[in-house]
């Protein structure tokens, strides 16, 4: 984790002022690139590259490779911050440069953020079920919301909400988790105040709710017979 005290962080706007980085966009989660490469080789080829810039490492950047591109994003998370810092401006200047030396060439329409945003009437309990669920961290810096530690699966944000909703919610969450430690998960789950919905295709399948009805179904592919 970032030491706070020692970094300069930044706005998503100076970022995108600073000369260099036509490659780049800020999304919800930090700054992101997409360069398309052709081949899992080539993708490859420039990830090595990246790890022989000065300023790589220590889960800086994160990089996704697949066989038609890579995503490359900046992110640092602190105590009571989760952003961009000037040294990022930098880092992305020469991911860049890396990418251009190999002939790749970024397409910045590719890129794209998800998250989920619940509303809730108690956010405290019903950020704690999710937590528990999906094994993600609180957001520093909005600690009402939470990130995957592993900054792979989409942020959950939660926003207030002033009364009650009736109707039955129309979106629910799948959370896939490997089949010997998805008993574990639905269990921390409800100790963090969900309820058990049906277990009818356990331990394939289970369906919670959280404190408030908003349901999630957990699933085990592969449980052995």
């Amino acid at each position: 984790m970032t030491d706070v005290t020692t970094v300069e962080w930044i706005r998503p706007a100076a970022f995108h002022a600073a000369e260099g980085l036509e490659d780049w966009r800020v999304l919800g989660e930090g700054a992101c690139a997409y360069f398309r490469t052709g081949s899992f080789a080539a993708g490859a080829g420039l990830v090595a590259a990246l790890a022989e810039l000065p300023g790589t490492g220590d889960g800086c950047p994160d990089v996704d490779v697949r066989e038609d591109g890579v995503t490359v994003r900046l992110i640092s998370a602190a105590a009571e911050h989760y952003g961009l810092t000037r040294a990022h401006v930098e880092t992305a200047r020469q991911v860049s440069g890396a990418a251009r030396s190999l002939g790749l060439t970024a397409d910045p329409s590719a890129l794209r953020g998800v998250q989920v945003t619940l509303d809730a009437l108690d956010m405290r309990a019903v950020t704690e079920f999710w937590r528990a669920l999906l094994g993600y961290e609180y957001r520093a810096g909005s600690p009402e919301d939470l990130v995957d530690p592993r900054r792979r699966g989409a942020a959950f944000y939660f926003q207030q909400l002033d009364a009650a909703r009736s109707q039955r919610n129309t979106v629910h969450v799948d959370v896939w988790v490997p089949h010997d430690v998805a008993g574990a998960r639905v269990a921390a789950a409800l100790a963090a105040g969900g309820r058990l919905v049906s277990d009818a295709d356990a331990p394939s399948l289970w369906i919670l709710a959280d404190p408030e009805g908003n349901e999630a179904c957990v699933g085990a592919a592969g449980v052995p017979g």
